[in-house]
Formats: structure tokens, sequence, C-alpha cells
């Protein structure tokens, strides 16, 4: 139930800055004048709840231990407690549509996409979709298709994991005896898979293309992933696919900014001072401009703790870094109802400790989503 109540006294994060406004929330939206009981927050800071833009740490809750256990409905039960705990109110659930099976495969997506379908209503965290399509898993295309249309995906990515130089030369990749296992499939029939999947590249672009071109009609929104070049980049435009999560170069990230494309990096990358992959460094691209938003991508609390990195560095300030947490996010996902704190908007809000900076509350259309400590004195009290 949304509750009704003015909080008064935090510094409170706009656009501008910090303010100390009141903030009224009524009817799970910012209203415009008080109303209900006063919520005294002094000491305390109240910034915008994080939109997360794409995000994969929902696995260790679902399958927490690989083939031994299962937690389908109860696993998303606790992603949606964590992502609150985390201060994100809004989550992008990134999820795999690949041949490389497993937790990547078509039968866990579903398990997903289902417990999604089965939290929304019953959790204030508004979770929302996202599928991870593999370019050359030509085959499973109207699978995936059907599965979007089904469970009302607003948000597909495309990504290409085949080790296209190896299976050129006819080599194995590395890893591949362990890849194989993990999906449970023989290695050599795992390899077999793979050359085979390579030798349809020149089936992919027109496939890709026809489907893009079908999602773009439907307003889904498109997005590629780990864009290395501007041609890259150029090739995933023309289909429509306007975000690049995640690109390993400037040149690629530059070319998006070029294009008036959205980019999305990853929050991880800012809290350890560079990409796990040597790819190049989120904060890098974030001194030059060249970031629209910061995703969780393995771990919900890097977005919060990312922003704040970036003030320490002195790349932007506060109410920038915050927005891309917030604004930013919301943006390339089209929700202009989130994001900031103003009358009409959506009551997502964080309330953390002003030293600490721990979230000690987080509302999620004004709703109690996750609360700890002395705080919750002053909502109950």
């Amino acid at each position: 139930m949304s509750l009704d109540m003015t909080l008064n006294g935090a510094r409170v994060l706009t656009p501008e800055g910090w303010d100390s406004c009141a903030v009224p929330v009524s009817g799970g939206l910012i209203a415009d004048c008080a109303v209900g009981r006063a919520v005294d927050l002094s000491g305390y800071d109240l910034l915008p709840g994080l939109v997360d833009a794409h995000g994969d740490g929902f696995e260790r809750h679902m399958a927490p231990r690989r083939g031994a256990l299962r937690e389908r409905d109860a696993g998303m039960l606790a992603v949606a407690a964590e992502l609150a705990a985390c201060g994100i109110t809004t989550a992008v659930i990134a999820q795999f549509w690949s041949w490389e099976g497993g937790l990547r495969g078509p039968d866990f997506a579903r398990e997903v996409f289902e417990s999604v379908d089965v939290m929304r209503g019953s959790v204030p965290v508004d979770m929302r979709l996202q599928l991870r399509l593999e370019t050359h898993f030509l085959d499973e295309f109207a699978a995936a298709e059907a599965a979007i249309a089904r469970f009302g995906i607003r948000y597909v990515v495309f990504n290409d994991h085949l080790p296209h130089a190896r299976l050129a030369e006819g080599r194995k990749p590395p890893r591949l005896t362990g890849q194989a296992l993990k999906s449970r499939r023989n290695p050599e029939d795992y390899f077999r898979l793979l050359l085979d999947l390579h030798a349809r590249g020149p089936e992919v672009g027109p496939a890709v293309e026809a489907l893009c071109a079908r999602l773009v009609a439907q307003g889904v929104t498109l997005g590629s992933h780990d864009d290395q070049t501007e041609a890259d980049r150029s090739v995933w435009r023309a289909r429509g696919a306007r975000v690049s999560e995640f690109p390993e170069t400037l040149e690629a990230a530059q070319a998006a900014r070029d294009g008036g494309d959205f980019t999305v990096l990853g929050a991880p990358n800012v809290v350890r001072g560079a990409s796990h992959a040597g790819n190049a460094s989120a904060q890098d691209l974030i001194a030059a401009g060249l970031c629209d938003a910061l995703a969780s991508d393995y771990h919900y609390p890097s977005p919060a703790r990312a922003a704040w990195r970036c003030v320490e560095l002195g790349l932007l300030d506060v109410a920038g870094a915050w927005a891309l947490v917030s604004s930013g996010p919301a943006r390339l996902l089209g929700l202009t109802d989130r994001g900031v704190i103003a009358p009409g908007q959506r009551a997502d809000l964080v309330v953390m400790e002003r030293d600490s900076r721990r979230i000690v509350a987080t509302l999620a259309g004004g709703q109690v989503a996750w609360m700890s400590g002395p705080v919750a004195g002053r909502f109950v009290g």
C-alpha cells in the first residue's frame, strides 16, 4: 500500500543539486503540497531511486548452486529484497537466450521471465525484462520472438559470444571443456556446435535485420553489446539498436555519442577502477562525457557506490553522478515518470545516512521496499 506522508528535514538531491525542500508522497507519486503525516528525516539525505538498466545478479538467487538447487519464485523474491536494499527501485533483469545453455539457455530464460511475471504487483520494486539474444542462435529466433511477445519484453540486446577467430582456424577455444560441462554437453559435441554456428555467419546479418525491423515497429528498445569499433556501432544503429551496452573501446563509445545513441557502462568497472576483462575504463569514458547510464551488470550494490566514486574522483558533481544511476537510465528506457524528485514523478526514493552513505530506506512507488536501523522510528513514531 502506498503511503501518504510528507518527508521533511532531509537534504534532498534535485537535478540542480542539494535542496532542503519537503517531499510529499501521495498515491505512489510525489505530490506538490504537504499531505498525510509528517516524517522528520533531519540528518539524512534523500535521493531519487536507482534505475538499473542491466543486471544479472539475480542468477545467484535462482540457481545458488549449479545442478543442485533451483529457486524460481522464492529466488526472485530474494532478488527484489536485494534490489531494494541497494536502492534500486526499477530493475532490468537481463537474461540470455543463448546457445551456451545452462543459465544462459532458453529453458532457464523462460523460468526467469515467468518468475518476474509472478512477482509483478506483489513487490514494490519495478522489475522489467531484457532478453539478450545471441546473434548466431538462428534456429531459436522464432522462439525468442514469441517469448518477447508473451512476456511483454520491451528491451532486447544482441550479443555474439562465439570465439570466431579460433573457430575460423578450426581450433578449440580456451576453457571449452569447462564450458561444455557447465552446459551439460559432451565437449566434442559442444565444439561441433560452435563450428556449426560459426559457419552460419552469412545468414546472421539478414536474419538479425529482419528481426530488428519487426521489434522496432513494436516499439521495443534495442541495443548491442560489447561494441569495439565505430563500424560496429554504425551497423547496429542502422538496424535500430540505439543503445550501446558496455562498449569495449573509446572509439566505440565516441561513435555512440556522435550518433546520438545511449551508452551504458558497468558500475563495477567504476568501483574497481578498471574493466575485469581489460577493456576501456569506465572512469575514463565518464571523464570524457561518454556515459548515459551506469548499470549493476553482475553486482547490485555497485551503482550507488559507483556514483559516489565518480564524485570522490572529481569526475562529476553529485547531481551529475547520481543522474547516471537514475534519470539517465530512465531516459534510456523511455521512462519519463521517474529518475528525479519532482511533483508528478513516481515516489521512488532512497534515504541515505549522510556520513556513511549507507542506504537505510527505499521507497518504490510510495511503498516501503526496504528499511533498516534507527530510521524506521522516524516513519512509525
